[in-house]
């Protein structure tokens, strides 16, 4: 395809820039809105108005065409680069963004990436699913809307299994555990409600609304019907080919995997042994900890006693209200003293997460128009209890002042940055690294004061510190460092890894084996975490000194706001950026 025409008018947003000042925002815009019509999930998930009833081509068909517009945007941008340089920062910030993401994508499908993607988060079926939670349910329109979509579900899923197909035509497979992994969540989604969870969610159409109950319940009977189609062929045929494929990725596809969820080619020997020693500075901190709560006892006795002596919330609506109710109160309280928030950011909801979800909790961002608000979602893995001293931080992470104050920051500024840094271009240590930097800032804060609340922090942080040491371990072999006894000189396996982490987190063993199967999933994902928290505190602590080294006091809430409004930036750029702001 030919050059993409630069855009005049961009989506909501505060206030507009003359077209003559923004070019490579213009391109990139004008990508959001090529790239949202060959995937209409992004459509949904950014309020688009098209698309909203159909679904991506998830063939090789389709992701030939997503190439396609990948390429010709790159020569587009080349074209602008040289002919108009950089307005503003801004337009230079876009630039560098929209190239490294691109040839990054590009790199990741030329690898054949795409042709064994098999995860329980990240994998294409799980997006499928996923958009008819972000779509509206208020009147008949809107279940007319569901019902055409979910007529495209079948199809969707052929698609993948065509590119899966393809795949191990190539030689190119999934891990069998990624594959049993995916299939028992297919599982899990075909017993909901006992028909199916498309079938189930197409359940709540008015009774009133005419032919189209009828309508929906056969497109949701179809939809329940493919799944269990895929599932069988994944296990029949898929799996007996897959067998032998390793669950580590290498070295080669683990740098290319980090490339695509940092932003920077990383040195992984610095990452590992870095990692390391966040492990051991954390869980000396949760010693103290310990012996605060329960003199003489070790962190993992602390936290079951946590368990049973802590806050504990009966319920699933009960424990959804508190969660709404702790955001609502952070909101508040953060929005007087340490954020100039916009009224549309202030609305944020807690959900439940569907059965069959991971049992990690997530973030869904609100629409570039906010009728359709930020929303964290808890997956109850079929608990009615809650103890609350491991969910404090994780909601300070997921809502406020993480994931939501980021995202709907971004959405908010769509206009003024493009649309594309404030959506597709999101890299995961940027917002991830931001949202554990909200953990951390909520402890300095003081915030962190309900009972076995820090000992949450601390068992989160060191989670995620954890998370680097055994998903680069896993995917490259590494020995076992001397600080955990048990398996010391050892080589990483999931097996180990998951008995390294059980012995060290307050989390259920249930929670954590599905986390060793995410991150065998996803390369190089479960370190944008740790690594991108080290970014953005490097980045405070270097405008501080500046601010100071100039005289000037340095103003905690400014910085933040200023930080929150660059859109997403890489690795490569994250704490350079901040540090000048």
């Amino acid at each position: 395809m030919g050059r993409i025409a630069r855009m005049t008018q961009n989506a909501s947003g505060p206030s507009a820039s003359p077209a003559s000042t923004r070019p490579v925002r213009d391109v990139a815009d004008e990508f959001v809105r090529e790239s949202a019509r060959l995937n209409p999930l992004q459509a949904t998930m950014l309020g688009l108005p098209f698309g909203q009833d159909e679904l991506p081509d998830l063939s090789p068909d389709g992701l030939a065409a997503v190439d396609s517009l990948q390429r010709a945007t790159l020569a587009t941008l080349g074209e602008v680069e040289l002919a108009d340089g950089f307005a503003d920062a801004d337009e230079r910030r876009c630039a560098r963004l929209l190239r490294e993401r691109l040839e990054t994508d590009l790199a990741v499908r030329a690898a054949g990436e795409p042709l064994r993607t098999i995860s329980i988060i990240f994998g294409p079926p799980q997006g499928v699913r996923g958009t008819f939670l972000l779509m509206p349910t208020a009147g008949v329109e809107d279940w007319a809307v569901i019902g055409r979509r979910l007529r495209r579900v079948p199809d969707a899923m052929a698609g993948y299994r065509e590119t899966l197909a393809e795949g191990a035509r190539r030689g190119l497979f999934a891990a069998p555990r990624q594959v049993e992994a995916v299939a028992d969540q297919f599982t899990a989604w075909l017993a909901t409600g006992g028909r199916g969870w498309f079938s189930d969610f197409a359940s709540g159409a008015p009774a009133d609304a005419g032919a189209l109950p009828a309508e929906l319940e056969a497109a949701g009977t179809a939809a329940d019907a493919a799944v269990a189609g895929l599932r069988d062929w994944l296990l029949a045929e898929y799996l007996p080919d897959a067998a032998g494929t390793p669950d580590g990725a290498g070295e080669q596809r683990y740098l290319l995997g980090s490339k695509r969820w940092n932003g920077a080619s990383l040195d992984l020997a610095e990452v590992y042994a870095w990692g390391w020693s966040q492990y051991r500075q954390i869980l000396a901190e949760m010693r103290a900890e310990a012996e605060q709560i329960l003199p003489g006892s070790t962190p993992t006795e602390a936290m079951r006693y946590l368990d049973s002596h802590g806050e504990v919330v009966e319920g699933v609506e009960a424990i959804r209200e508190r969660l709404q109710q702790l955001m609502d109160e952070a909101m508040v309280s953060l929005a007087a003293s340490h954020f100039d928030l916009a009224d549309p950011i202030r609305v944020v909801e807690a959900r439940i997460a569907p059965p069959g979800s991971a049992a990690a909790p997530y973030y869904t961002g609100p629409s570039q128009d906010f009728s359709r608000p930020g929303r964290t979602w808890l997956p109850t893995l079929g608990r009615t209890t809650f103890p609350l001293w491991n969910l404090f931080s994780t909601w300070y992470h997921e809502g406020v002042p993480g994931h939501h104050l980021q995202i709907a920051q971004w959405r908010y500024l769509g206009e003024r940055l493009s649309l594309y840094q404030t959506s597709l271009g999101a890299v995961s240590a940027c917002s991830e690294g931001w949202a554990l930097y909200a953990e951390r800032l909520m402890d300095e804060l003081g915030y962190l004061t309900s009972a076995g609340a820090r000992m949450g922090y601390l068992d989160a942080q060191l989670m995620r510190a954890i998370r680097v040491i055994i998903d680069i371990g896993m995917h490259l072999e590494l020995p076992v460092a001397s600080d955990w006894a048990p398996g010391a000189g050892q080589r990483w396996t999931p097996e180990l890894a998951l008995e390294f982490f059980v012995s060290h987190s307050g989390r259920e063993r249930e929670f954590l084996a599905s986390e060793i199967v995410r991150y065998l999933g996803a390369p190089g994902q479960a370190i944008s975490y740790k690594l991108g928290e080290r970014a953005w505190l490097a980045g405070r602590e270097a405008a501080k000194a500046a601010h100071a080294a100039r005289g000037e006091r340095f103003d905690l809430k400014s910085w933040h706001m200023a930080a929150l409004s660059l859109g997403s930036l890489g690795l490569d750029d994250l704490a350079d950026e901040l540090a000048q702001l």
